[in-house]
């Protein structure tokens, strides 16, 4: 649980730092980000990967967002399959590990085997990094690397996609795509507040810190504009959502959007 815990957390703190947190120089911040002790996602490509995602023209929209947790009517049906595995929570916490990581990593193999961009270069030095954790969990720690995936990663990554879970919706309305989770005193240290999801997209350069403050004396704004896209907390988010799908597989201006 614990070992989980300190993955998603590592993963919070490398969001804070991508939004320039929490010093003002950005060699700094990277510095106390850029370990990846997750193992499968190096730091430089989540980096480019959300910045973008908050640069998109169309949130949500596969072809426009790369965080997007849709597809468009062109994808195959394991592709489908694999999204529709995991639209409920349920499915999202067990599945989606071995799925979205597994995903990354066939694409980002692609990517290395074409040469495109400078993908060899990213994955040659997350290589390097990746041996010295090993290292340091073989001979510091005692610990196995099966132990490490077992306790640490996956788990990590399942609490990382509680977050994300129901973090974004497609709408019509740009301001509509994105949710509020309120009352999470717990996950929301965990997420360092990014729980906050629609005060976090609007002032993306504030820090975790002063989101819940500025939350609170915006929020009757910000309900309003997002369409009151709001939760209790995470067990609202469970309870309707545990066994049954957030949204549609496909995004709805793709093509077919059947459940």
């Amino acid at each position: 649980m614990l070992g989980g815990w300190l993955i998603a957390w590592h993963g919070s703190l490398q969001h804070e730092t991508i939004h320039g947190h929490p010093t003002p120089w950005r060699r700094m911040n990277d510095a106390l980000a850029v370990a990846p002790l997750s193992l499968w996602l190096p730091y430089m490509l989540y980096r480019r990967s959300h910045l973008a995602h908050h640069d998109a023209d169309h949130l949500t929209h596969p072809a426009h967002d790369p965080e997007s947790r849709y597809l468009d009517a062109s994808a195959g049906g394991p592709s489908q399959a694999a999204v529709r595995a995991q639209s409920t929570l349920a499915g999202r916490l067990i599945l989606g590990p071995f799925v979205e990581v597994g995903r990354f990593l066939l694409n980002e193999s692609v990517r290395v085997w074409r040469g495109e961009a400078d993908s060899r270069c990213v994955w040659s030095w997350h290589a390097v990094a990746v041996g010295l954790i090993w290292i340091w969990l073989h001979f510091a720690c005692h610990f196995s690397l099966g132990a490490y995936l077992a306790f640490f990663v996956y788990p990590g990554a399942s609490l990382t996609l509680l977050r994300s879970f129901a973090e974004h919706r497609a709408d019509a309305s740009p301001a509509r795509r994105v949710a509020v989770v309120e009352r999470a005193p717990v996950f929301g240290l965990l997420f360092l507040n990014n729980n906050l999801h629609a005060a976090h997209h609007r002032w993306p350069g504030l820090p975790w810190w002063r989101l819940p403050v500025q939350y609170r004396a915006n929020r009757r704004a910000l309900l309003a504009e997002n369409g009151g896209l709001v939760y209790a907390g995470y067990g609202e988010v469970a309870a309707r959502f545990l066994l049954k799908a957030h949204d549609t597989v496909l995004h709805p201006d793709t093509g077919d959007a059947r459940p």
